[in-house]
């Protein structure tokens, strides 16, 4: 049997393998529900580019280069090793090119594969002596691909440095200077076998390395591409819209009832940790880590996928503590959807979305959720409000300035003040800061007081849609009612949720944070301020649900400057690389029980800047950072302020 023959069938053996390993995988996303991922192609052809190809995200952070590098080598040697597999032992397809452009595909296949080796060094180095906290760093998985490239590109040069070597004529040797230098150096002696060994190992461990992919966590080699292309053309901002009918399942419970979307993502996950550094969960040691339960729900699709196919029962279930493959409870309570996770990764995996879809399955299916909630969702639902507090008690702040019922095509604006605004002492001088200013600019604006009732984004980011549903519903019927069109918002958390939650429901609202409008009325000379050093050294937190989820960050640091003269000083994470608060997610209604308080390890970032004054810009924020200050002892140090209070109180 000659090499030729016996090559074949080894070709013919692993591709026939790896072809079903791949359907045996790719099969089980079909078992996720439909969503729509087609449209729009050449934008998403262009998010493949700029995201895939050009690892825009992946070169964010410093080791992300070595990525990039080994990633676009890997590119540019598939074209060698594609040539490699079809020529076989004994020929080679580049020879049929004329000799100068063989001679430069050949310079380059050489640069490249030392490149590749350096890479692998490199990241062997990283993992043994620096191993990020953050990662697996000497995960056996990790070793075994790094070695098989590494072993891929020695093979690759002995198979060149042993040919020069044998052949000092050799007609491109000139172009190789890696394998040329191999050959002086190493292959003097070398044999006819030599050749052949190393062509051997050379395609046996690229066959091997192909048909171990699909089992390892380096699947992403085959799917990350493809997941940038499906991705989301806008930022996500909300949760999928449920519809309620009966005998309708609400939530995730099963592995199956997530989208293939969602599926894809498991498969996708490049396993580099970045999600859960930025998690503020993982970092002060819940038992949420956004990276496990993107793991988590693969090692479920693996385990259960042939069960549902054949229609049996489940092996393991998705959400509980049974190990590798199931989302635990106190994972899934633990987020608070801050998005710093999906912000970071490189191959925009939608974790929030996941976690809150497991949320509503044991709110609506199972009435699993904790304790605390109980009171808050009664209260919602009775009050409208979450503590429970009566109605007519919503407009009491409104008396201080003389605020205004809002008329029907008479009134400008909605003041929406919410719930914290109107209930919470310390964020009712907000609300009064904010009516202040909106009296200075001379706008017409108005409320509706005991009228108003909670936009219902708690309810819906802990995962009851069903009561968000029945409050969406009464709001839009009040807001068509009384024809209002434009909204001025206190909080961030309503704000998003009345800006874009509420398009679900066929409702388009001009919805702006106040700080917006403060930079507005600066701009066009509505409002004068006069500059105050008072405040001291300031700093500003960005507010999750209006930086990251909106993207408004430089409004509330220009409102800040043209009060006090200055620019606030960053806290080391700042704008889109921000670190929650802590209540975001409903989470401002749970206590933290498990691990450091996320409050307290924002406060201790903050406090690195000397700051007399940190600023906030709602009013979640504001009462984490109070309840900060005071845990730590340090109210007679540092002072918390709303960007509104500080403009207020600069008004001429």
């Amino acid at each position: 049997m000659t090499e030729n023959t016996i090559f074949i069938i080894v070709l013919t053996a692993s591709l026939a393998f790896f072809a079903w390993s791949c359907f045996v995988r790719f099969r089980f996303i079909t078992l996720g529900k439909r969503d729509d991922r087609f449209h729009s192609i050449f934008k998403r052809l262009w998010n493949m580019i700029f995201y895939a190809f050009a690892q825009e995200r992946v070169r964010s952070r410093p080791f992300g280069y070595n990525h990039a590098i080994l990633f676009w080598s890997f590119l540019v040697l598939c074209v060698a090793n594609g040539e490699f597999i079809v020529s076989g032992p004994h020929g080679s397809l580049l020879s049929l090119l004329p000799v100068w452009l063989h001679g430069i595909l050949a310079f380059i296949f050489d640069i490249v594969s030392l490149l590749v080796l350096i890479c692998v060094g490199i990241a062997v180095i990283r993992r043994l002596v620096f191993p990020p906290p953050y990662i697996e760093a000497k995960s056996r998985d990790a070793f075994v691909i790094l070695g098989l490239i590494a072993a891929l590109m020695i093979a690759y040069y002995g198979m060149y440095a042993a040919e020069i070597a044998l052949n000092p004529n050799y007609l491109i040797a000139g172009f190789m200077p890696v394998s040329s230098f191999l050959a002086a150096a190493l292959f003097s002696n070398a044999t006819e076998g030599w050749v052949t060994f190393f062509w051997w190992a050379h395609a046996l461990i690229l066959l091997g390395f192909l048909n171990y992919l699909p089992y390892s966590k380096h699947m992403h080699v085959l799917t990350a591409i493809p997941n940038c292309f499906f991705k989301h053309l806008l930022k996500i901002k909300v949760q999928s819209r449920e519809e309620f009918k009966k005998e309708n399942v609400y939530g995730v419970g099963r592995v199956d009832e997530f989208t293939w979307k969602s599926l894809f993502d498991s498969y996708s996950c490049t396993e580099c940790g970045r999600c859960n550094q930025a998690c503020p969960a993982t970092c002060t040691d819940k038992p949420l880590n956004p990276r496990l339960v993107i793991h988590d729900i693969k090692a479920n699709l693996l385990k259960n996928g042939p069960q549902i196919i054949k229609k049996k029962d489940i092996k393991q279930p998705l959400i509980g503590d049974d190990g590798e493959g199931s989302v635990s409870e106190d994972s899934i309570w633990a987020c608070t959807t801050c998005g710093a996770c999906m912000e970071e990764c490189p191959v925009f995996i939608e974790h929030v979305p996941k976690i809150v879809e497991m949320r509503r399955n044991l709110i609506e299916m199972k009435s699993k959720f904790p304790e605390e909630l109980f009171h808050l969702f009664e209260n919602m639902e009775a009050r409208s409000n979450p503590w429970g507090l009566p109605p007519a008690k919503r407009g009491a702040w409104a008396e201080e300035v003389g605020a205004k019922p809002f008329e029907k095509d008479n009134t400008e604006y909605l003041f929406y003040v919410g719930c914290a605004g109107a209930f919470d002492s310390r964020s009712k001088h907000i609300t009064l800061a904010v009516s202040k200013i909106l009296n200075a600019a001379g706008v017409s604006w108005g409320v509706l007081g005991k009228d108003e009732l909670c936009c219902g984004d708690s309810a819906r980011r802990l995962g009851n849609e069903f009561v968000f549903n029945q409050m969406v519903h009464s709001n839009i019927e009040m807001f068509r009612e009384k024809n209002i069109k434009k909204i001025i918002t206190l909080c961030p958390h309503c704000f998003s949720t009345l800006k874009n939650d509420y398009r679900q429901y066929n409702i388009e609202l001009e919805v702006l944070h106040y700080t917006e409008l403060i930079d507005q009325f600066i701009k066009e000379g509505k409002i004068r301020l006069n500059r105050t050093e008072a405040l001291g050294n300031t700093v500003f937190h960005d507010s999750c649900y209006l930086g990251r989820y909106n993207e408004i960050y430089e409004a509330p640091r220009k409102a800040i400057e043209e009060a006090t003269g200055t620019a606030p000083k960053e806290i080391k994470r700042h704008g889109s690389k921000s670190s929650c608060c802590g209540a975001g997610g409903g989470r401002m209604w749970l206590e933290e029980t498990i691990g450091t308080r996320i409050n307290e390890v924002r406060l201790e970032e903050a406090m690195q800047e000397n700051p007399k004054t940190i600023c906030t810009s709602c009013p979640y924020c504001m009462t984490m950072f109070e309840d900060g200050v005071k845990t730590k002892n340090v109210e007679d140090k540092i002072q918390i302020k709303d960007v509104a209070e500080i403009v207020a109180d600069a008004l001429e």
